[in-house]
């Protein structure tokens, strides 16, 4: 073989590895999603199962459901999962997103210290226990950082009748930070926090903290899945993000889902073919 035939051949192989790579990389998405489905470890679960059965990588960008959905809205994730109702249908109502979908649930509860200051420990009210923390003006560690978290704790003060801002910086502390440094602020100050399950189960830190209040319809937590909508912004990859999409709601992606287990417990529960409870 000659060494100008050499060149050549070597040169087509590189090109054509070159071109592979390409394709492998395009084959990726960005989901942007939440802190809770990230921290609980579920994402580190169920993504390389949809990887292995579909050849397509995703890239997590975790935030706030808030910051998730602006994320969305710049254009810059191809898929939104987050766990704000009211918000996911907006972003859909204003079309940034398509076709919102229930994908799971858990639900929220209420963490202290057990100590408990505020005697909240086996209420099934959240409204009163909310109540009963203010008037004790006992620490409470707030995410405060637009998450769905935090809109579900904000809706929660309002049912109560209390205005937390009165107690900011003093008895009401805001974190600006995902569920995971909250729940590692609320152990070190012995303070009060609201937290999803999930996140809550995978935590190892917890110190002296105790699950003091759950069971309350009003701490449901529903997560939905959209695309980003490609008509408004055009490189969105709209093939791969659906692929994700009809993945995760079928029973191969739900059964993903239910199949993660922190301890022995279920973390989250699949109901893409269920409608929401009734509060």
């Amino acid at each position: 073989m000659t060494n100008i035939l050499r060149r050549d051949l070597l040169a087509a192989a590189f090109a054509l590895v070159a071109t592979g790579g390409a394709a492998a990389q395009n084959r990726g998405l960005t989901l942007a999603s939440t802190t809770s489905t990230e921290q609980s470890g579920l994402f580190g679960h169920i993504l390389p199962i949809f990887t292995r059965e579909t050849g397509i990588a995703v890239r997590v960008v975790a935030l706030g459901t808030g910051q998730a959905l602006d994320v969305g809205r710049r254009g810059d994730a191809d898929v939104v999962l987050v766990h704000d109702r009211p918000a996911e249908e907006r972003f859909v109502r204003e079309g940034f997103g398509v076709a919102r979908r229930h994908v799971m649930y858990n639900d929220f509860v209420v963490i202290g210290p057990a100590s408990d200051p505020a005697r909240i420990a086996g209420l099934t009210n959240t409204a009163e226990a909310l109540r009963r923390i203010a008037a004790a003006r006992a620490p409470f560690i707030s995410r405060g950082d637009r998450s769905g978290t935090h809109a579900a704790e904000l809706r929660l003060w309002q049912q109560a009748g209390t205005d937390p801002v009165t107690g900011r910086g003093q008895w009401y502390r805001e974190v600006g930070q995902g569920m995971g440094p909250a729940l590692n602020t609320a152990a070190a100050q012995n303070a009060y926090v609201l937290a999803d399950r999930g996140t809550w189960l995978a935590f190892r830190n917890r110190q002296d903290l105790r699950v003091l209040v759950e069971g309350d319809a009003r701490l449901f937590n529903q997560y939905g899945v959209m695309l980003v909508n490609p008509q408004r912004h055009a490189h969105v990859k709209a093939a791969e993000g659906q692929r994700f999409i009809d993945w995760i709601l079928s029973p191969a992606g739900q059964a993903a889902i239910a199949s993660y287990r922190v301890g022995g417990e279920q973390l989250f529960f699949p109901n893409a073919t269920r409608p929401e409870p009734v509060s």
